[in-house]
C-alpha cells in the first residue's frame, strides 16, 4: 500500500516543478449547500490539471538511460500533456498515440508540449493497445495513467496541501476515473485527518468504481458512454487503486449529465472560472448528490480545465436549460400574414427573450397553410417556463419542448 512517506518524498521531489494551487472559497455555492464551501483549483496547475505531480514522480524515479531511450503512453487528454510536460522537463523523448477523431486541439497541445503523437485506432482502446506492442517492439519504457504507488504519490501532494491550507477539513469531493488520484490524496489527508469524509464522484454513464465496490473487485463495464467527464469515463478502475479506495474512501457517489453541465455553467457565472467536466463533478456532487448531507468545511477539488472550445457551447446550452434559464421549442400555426408578429407580441408580454428563431412554411409534415416556428428564448427559471408553456397553450399553441 502507499505510504505517507511516498507522498511526503514526492512533495519533496515535486518543489519547484508543480504549482501550490489556489484554495478558494466560495461564498455564493456555501450559501446554496448550506455549509461553507471550498476548491481547491488543480484547473489552474501547470498544464490545466493534476496530471503532471504523478507523471513528473513516476518518470524523475526512473533511470536516466531508460528516459534516454523515450517513452510512449496512450491518451488524448490530461493525461498525455502532464507527461509530456514532464518528459520535456527531464529531456526524455515522448511518444503519445491518440485515436482517430481526436480533436485538433489536442493533438496541436500534445506537439506544442513537445510529444510527437501518432494516430492509430478507432477508440482509446485500440490507441493504448498499439502503444503497448510499441514498447515492447522498441524498448520504449510504457507509463500508465494512474495505476502505480509513485503515481498516485504525485497526486497525493494535493492531499498535503490541502491539509496545509485548510486543516479544520470536514467533507472533501474528489473525482474518480482510474483511482490514481483519489488514492493519493485519501491516503495523506487519512493518514493525518481519519475523520475527514472523503467521497469520489463519477460519471452515472460510467461509474466504474461503484460497480467495483458491489462486486468487490474491480470489473470493466460492458459499455462505454459519451459524457462530459470524458477525462474520468474509464471503463475499469486500476488493480491498486481500489485497494485504496477500499480502505480509504468513505463513500460514491454519482452525478447525472445535466447536473455537471449545471456545474460548469454555476462556475463559469458564480466562480468565474473554466472547468472541465471531469472537474466538475465534485460541485455537481456537492449541488445536487449528496447536498443533505454536507456539514461543516466542505472542499471540492477541481481536477483540470481542459474544456474543449468546440464542446463549450453544447455544454453552456445544456446546463442552462437544466436551470431553466434557456428553453427551446417548437410549435406549428396558420401560416398568413401577421401570424408570427402575433407570437412574438405574446412572447414579449411574458418577457421571454427571442434569442432565436426560425420559420418553416415547406415541412411536408404540416398541413397546408401551416407553418413550423423553431423558438431559443432566454427564461428566468422554471415557473417562467410554466407561464410561457400555459399561455401558449391558452393561446390555442400547442408548444413542444425541445430537448
Amino acid at each position: 500500500m502507499l505510504t505517507r512517506q511516498q507522498i511526503d518524498a514526492a512533495a519533496e521531489n515535486l518543489q519547484g516543478i508543480v504549482r501550490h494551487t489556489e484554495l478558494i472559497h466560495s461564498p455564493y455555492h456555501s450559501k446554496l449547500i448550506g455549509t461553507p464551501l471550498y476548491f481547491k483549483c488543480e484547473n489552474l496547475q501547470h498544464t490545466g490539471s493534476f496530471k503532471l505531480r504523478g507523471a513528473y514522480n513516476y518518470l524523475s524515479a526512473r533511470p536516466q538511460e531508460l528516459l534516454d531511450t523515450g517513452i510512449v503512453t496512450a491518451s488524448a487528454g490530461n493525461h498525455a500533456l502532464g507527461l509530456a510536460s514532464a518528459a520535456t522537463l527531464l529531456n526524455c523523448p515522448c511518444r503519445v498515440v491518440i485515436p482517430e477523431g481526436t480533436l485538433l486541439a489536442k493533438e496541436l497541445s500534445l506537439l506544442n508540449h513537445g510529444a510527437t503523437v501518432d494516430i492509430v485506432g478507432n477508440n482509446l482502446c485500440e490507441a493504448e493497445a498499439y502503444a503497448k506492442q510499441y514498447a515492447k517492439d522498441t524498448g520504449l519504457l510504457y507509463i500508465p495513467a494512474s495505476d502505480h504507488q509513485l503515481i498516485m504519490a504525485g497526486q497525493g501532494t494535493i492531499g498535503l496541501e490541502i491539509l496545509q491550507d485548510l486543516p479544520d477539513l470536514n467533507t472533501l469531493l474528489v473525482p474518480i476515473g482510474g483511482g490514481g488520484l483519489i488514492s493519493g490524496i485519501a491516503t495523506a489527508i487519512k493518514s493525518e485527518k481519519p475523520n475527514v469524509r472523503i467521497i469520489g464522484v463519477e460519471a452515472a454513464c460510467m461509474a466504474s468504481a461503484s460497480l467495483a465496490r458491489r462486486k468487490g473487485h474491480p470489473k470493466q463495464l460492458s459499455t462505454r458512454s459519451q459524457t462530459f467527464a470524458e477525462e474520468i469515463a474509464v471503463k475499469k478502475i486500476g488493480e491498486e487503486a481500489f485497494l485504496h479506495i477500499e480502505k480509504y474512501v468513505d463513500d460514491i457517489v454519482t452525478v447525472e449529465e445535466k447536473e455537471i453541465a449545471r456545474a460548469i455553467v454555476s462556475l463559469m457565472e458564480k466562480g468565474k472560472m473554466i472547468i472541465e467536466g471531469a472537474a466538475a463533478v465534485s460541485l455537481a456532487a456537492a449541488l445536487y448528490g449528496v447536498k443533505t448531507r454536507l456539514k461543516g468545511k466542505t472542499l471540492c477539488l477541481l481536477s483540470g480545465g481542459n474544456l474543449d472550445l468546440q464542446c463549450l457551447p453544447r455544454v453552456v446550452e445544456r446546463g442552462l436549460l437544466a436551470e431553466g434559464h434557456y428553453l427551446k421549442l417548437s410549435l406549428a400555426m396558420i401560416d398568413m400574414p401577421g401570424a408570427l408578429a402575433h407570437l412574438t407580441l405574446i412572447l414579449s408580454e411574458l418577457k421571454a427573450n427571442i434569442f432565436q428563431i426560425s420559420h418553416d412554411r415547406n415541412k411536408f409534415s404540416l398541413p397546408l397553410g401551416e407553418a413550423e416556428v423553431l423558438l431559443d428564448l432566454e427564461t428566468r427559471g422554471t415557473e417562467h417556463i410554466r407561464d410561457i408553456l400555459t399561455r401558449l397553450e391558452n393561446e390555442g399553441y400547442q408548444p413542444e419542448v425541445v430537448r
